[in-house]
């Protein structure tokens, strides 16, 4: 049998669970229909989620069409949970993304298409809510290839929209336009079909319709042109037509079994007593119980069971083949992320991971990083704790949510995408964990980029230099977006290959706070010197600690021979920007713009809609909660906000430092080598600081 492994995406309240529902319906998975807001949907099943109406978690229904088994993953629409999107992106074959006929394209919406097609996912494009009043057909059409792509092709009329009676009117050859349109659409990507077009003798009226058909499947399979379908959730309108035609434009993969297991690791759940279960979408091979597999990086685990999903639930099962999402225990350290193979003896002997081919798996997605951070703290004190326990958990679930501890404090951390997050946040720690906390204010979480390059080494046995270790880094400025690249400018082989890892994780830790406490990105440290002391011990003796280095000589020596280059090289500090979708009443104009003003928003266009106004632009991301806040007063209710991260600028004005970032812990190099001799009972300036 095929699979196909079909993501639903959407920008928030377009309609996505409730088409969602009403395909589960119309394929007899369910015999009724759940609401959002009555909290009776099949796929939001967290308490959380019934209670506020959104998806949190990504879910996986499965239903039979056409002889192929269909895993439907059911992705949040809100912007704060972009990371559980960014995870089911890796392992589809194609994606529906949802449009409401009534709102159009707006930011998120836009966000979701670049990346679906950077990533080649073939999509097809639903325009929900045809029977709502506001509901519009070629307006839309035109906002559909203007702002999402231009091969977006409709493949529906819709009859009465906008009102209870809408219903989409498939187009077919009768509709000399809608062929025409077609021809042109397909005969720009083959070279083939433009020849035949152009060859064609005056009057004949086109191309075979049946071979435009057959072009269609195939260009939208490979994501170059995307079929647009018209119908409502609600009503049911354009539902069928949706499922009949999924699996002849969307690409189905063979469940085969041959070849080496391999697949990737996208969802993880924890139990009450911290056992992992791992949500996989296998590449290749299969799986079975009681077998070996290896994942992540040189660690390995033995399949305890397996669950497949079947007819809109995980049924348990031997086995789990390639195209097929299903459910692995056992694998007791498993995160997000990891790709899990087959581990198959060696001719030395050696166990080894066989990861995926780069064909069999997509490439992973780049959303932003989460632009706030908040400080958590226990309502009781005694919860420390445990709350450090539960959102260790809840972080290992969502890597995307950043953990910090403050070293001197104690005081923990969390990096979030929005205000929404950090209230379910809260109610998951209450209810699932036990643990009352309280969230401050939160913080923008800005960055740091070197200015310029900056160069500094600390020899073994100098004065000053109480490690057994020589380290000598150049920190120089990279591309944006490059993060931090670590390269050796010295021969492999000069000194144990454990030293040169120590040094690159400690470059990666140390940048966590530059100059200012933000975060040091975009920039590349060589290490151009490197020494050791060789394993020695005194006449007779084992080993000696204080004769011969160690890798904790060179992670304590690292950050400061880092921080001395980037101070050196000095950095500037960068905010985040939003960009912003903002529909109000074009009255309202006059109130918002002095708000947009104060809090540093800067609008490039507006375009009138009806009565309403549409305004694009950027705004800083540490405005966007207050810009929230005050747009209900400014616009009686009826202004809608959309704002998704856009890119990095540097701060205008005076630099901001990180709240409660560690004092010059990572820059000044007497605190750093105090610390380091309180942390290890050293005191003697005289002798070698022992890790």
């Amino acid at each position: 049998m095929h699979t196909l492994n079909l993501g639903i995406l959407a920008h928030v309240d377009a309609g996505k669970t409730s088409l969602t529902e009403r395909l589960l319906h119309t394929v007899g998975v369910i015999d009724e229909i759940g609401r959002v807001d009555e909290g009776s949907t099949h796929t939001d099943s967290l308490p959380l989620e019934r209670q506020r109406g959104i998806t949190i978690k990504s879910a996986v229904a499965s239903f039979t069409v056409d002889g192929v088994a269909v895993n439907l993953i059911d992705t949040p629409g809100h912007p704060d949970f972009i990371a559980e999107v960014e995870r089911a992106l890796r392992v589809l074959d194609g994606a529906v993304l949802v449009v409401s006929a009534v709102e159009g394209v707006q930011a998120q919406t836009r966000i979701l298409m670049r990346t679906l097609r950077r990533l080649r996912v073939p999509t097809l494009v639903f325009v929900n809510k045809v029977d709502r009043a506001g509901a519009r057909y070629a307006p839309l059409l035109r906002a559909l290839t203007e702002r999402l792509a231009p091969t977006c092709l409709a493949l529906d009329s819709v009859e009465g929209i906008g009102t209870r009676a809408a219903r989409s009117v498939p187009l077919d050859a009768g509709d000399a336009a809608f062929t025409e349109r077609l021809t042109e659409l397909l005969a720009e990507r083959d070279e083939a079909l433009l020849a035949d077009w152009l060859a064609l003798p005056p009057g004949e009226a086109g191309l075979p319709y049946p071979r435009l058909l057959r072009e269609l499947a195939a260009q939208s399979r490979r994501g170059l042109v995307h079929p647009v379908l018209f119908g409502s959730a609600a009503t049911g309108t354009g539902v069928a037509a949706l499922v009949s035609r999924l699996t002849g434009l969307l690409p189905t993969a063979a469940s085969e079994s041959g070849g080496p297991a391999a697949g990737t690791v996208f969802k993880i759940e924890q139990g009450p007593a911290g056992d992992r279960t791992a949500w996989v979408r296998m590449f290749s091979g299969t799986v079975r119980t009681r077998q070996r597999l290896g994942y992540g990086e040189g660690r390995e685990g033995k399949v305890t069971g397996i669950g497949v999903f079947a007819q809109g639930e995980c049924r348990p099962s031997g086995t789990l083949r390639a195209g097929q999402i299903g459910t692995l225990r056992g694998l007791g350290s498993v995160r997000i992320g990891d790709r899990v193979g087959e581990r198959g003896e060696q001719a030395a002997g050696e166990r080894e991971f066989a990861p995926p081919s780069p064909e069999s798996a997509p490439p992973s997605p780049e959303f932003a990083p989460p632009s706030l951070e908040t400080v958590v703290v226990p309502v009781a004190g005694a919860d420390r704790a445990a709350l450090h326990t539960a959102l260790l958990r809840l972080a290992e679930q969502d890597p995307l949510i950043g953990l910090r501890r403050e070293a001197l404090s104690g005081e923990l951390a969390v990096s979030l995408y929005g205000e929404v997050q950090k209230e379910v946040l809260q109610a998951t720690l209450a209810e699932e964990y036990g643990v009352r906390a309280e969230f401050h204010e939160s913080t923008t979480l800005h960055i740091e980029r070197p200015l310029a390059t900056g160069a500094a080494a600390e020899f073994l046995h100098a004065e000053g230099n109480p490690f057994l270790a020589t380290v000598g880094l150049r920190l120089e400025p990279a591309a944006s977006g490059s993060g931090v690249v670590f390269r050796l400018g010295v021969e492999l082989g000069s000194m144990p290959a454990a030293f040169f890892k120590a040094v690159e994780e400690s470059v990666h830790g140390a940048l966590e706070q530059g100059l200012r406490g933000w975060r040091v990105t975009d920039c590349a440290v060589t290490l151009t010197h490197c020494g050791y002391a060789p394993r020695q011990s005194h006449a007779h003796a084992v080993f000696d600690k204080s004769m011969s280095s160690t890798a904790g000589d060179f992670r304590h020596l690292t950050p400061l021979v880092l921080m001395s280059a980037l101070e050196q090289a000095g950095t500037t500090v960068l905010e985040p920007l939003h960009r912003f979708t903002l529909e109000i009443p074009a009255g309202a104009l006059g109130s918002v713009l002095p708000v947009l003003t104060r809090l540093r928003a800067v609008p490039r266009t507006s375009v009138a809609r009806g009565e309403d106004l549409v305004l694009e632009g950027e705004v800083p991301a540490a405005s966007v909660h207050a810009l929230e806040l005050r747009l209900p007063s400014l616009t009686s209710g009826e202004g809608v906000l959309s704002a998704v991260f856009g890119h990095y600028a540097p701060v205008h004005g005076p630099v901001p430092a990180r709240p409660r970032a560690e004092p010059d812990a990572l820059r000044r190099k007497d605190y750093l080598l105090e610390t380091v001799r309180r942390t290890t009972g050293a005191r003697d300036q005289g002798q070698p600081v022992r890790p």
